[in-house]
């Protein structure tokens, strides 16, 4: 504008070059784009695969008759809640509760079985110590414990979902006895 009016003069050139230095400091920075993380379903499917491989391992582990009844309920409660299907996706809404599925998926069972495994060479070079499939079963019900607390959680996610639902509906305008809405 100044340019045009003649202000500026010779130094038209300074002005147009501090007008687009004023322009580019008040101009938001350039934003780098997000990390692409995998989404919750995704990370679901991840644990999902690591449970199946976690089976293959479990399979060639000799157990105790005990540990291994506890063994299979803690396995299939994790099975259930990871199964493709409304349960996954309501886990998958709780990145709380895909932590705890894939840390006893990936972590807490391999663990438990593997120092079994281990100790259990060693109990048979000193006999007389406790035996370490007292230790196993007592984690794996631990674990199954705290899957199944877990498994309630959701689902009481799930029943106050249904009755938040129920009190939008009440709100719009229903009654919630059968009768037209006032």
């Amino acid at each position: 504008m100044l340019t045009f009016t003649g202000v500026a003069g010779p130094y038209w050139p300074v002005v147009v070059a501090g007008l687009y230095g004023a322009g580019a400091l008040i101009a938001p920075p350039e934003r780098p784009a997000p990390p692409d993380f995998p989404s919750p379903s995704a990370q679901v499917e991840e644990v999902r695969a690591d449970l199946r491989r976690l089976g293959s391992y479990l399979a060639d582990v000799d157990l105790p008759p005990g540990a291994a009844a506890r063994l299979g309920e803690l396995t299939g409660l994790l099975g259930a809640l990871l199964e493709p299907g409304w349960a996954a996706e309501a886990l998958a809404r709780d990145p709380e509760a895909v932590h705890g599925v894939s840390r006893a998926v990936r972590q807490d069972v391999p663990e438990a079985v593997d120092a079994f495994v281990r100790t259990r060479w060693w109990t048979r070079l000193a006999p007389g110590t406790e035996p370490p499939e007292r230790h196993l079963e007592r984690q794996l019900d631990l674990l199954r414990r705290e899957a199944e607390r877990l498994a309630a959680e959701l689902g009481e996610s799930e029943a106050r979902r249904q009755e938040a639902h129920t009190r939008y509906l009440e709100d719009r305008g229903g009654r919630g006895d059968g009768a037209p809405g006032a």
